[in-house]
């Protein structure tokens, strides 16, 4: 069950990981706090995701601070090229 505390601290959670995505990934990135937020979400998720493809992490554990932000790296990289590709067309 899914109790307010625990959803707050996954929102801080994931705001702190596309803060951290952000600063440390160069070029500019539209959008502000919401955009952050979702960015470090979906990086804990593909963390989460290469961290067990890696025997890192077992069924059900999440991903630590590190390899989500690795992830966000990952989706920060990705929006870069196909923004990059859309606008050289």
């Amino acid at each position: 069950m899914v109790t307010l505390g625990s959803l707050l601290m996954f929102l801080l959670f994931g705001l702190a990981v596309g803060v951290v995505a952000r600063l440390i990934t160069p070029g500019h990135e539209p959008g502000g706090w919401v955009f952050s937020l979702v960015l470090g979400i979906a990086g804990s998720l593909l963390g989460g995701f290469i961290g067990r493809a890696l025997g890192l992490y077992g069924r059900g554990q999440t991903a630590g601070f590190l390899m989500s932000v690795l992830g966000a790296m990952i989706l920060v990289g990705v929006y870069h090229a196909f923004r990059r590709r859309r606008f050289a067309r």
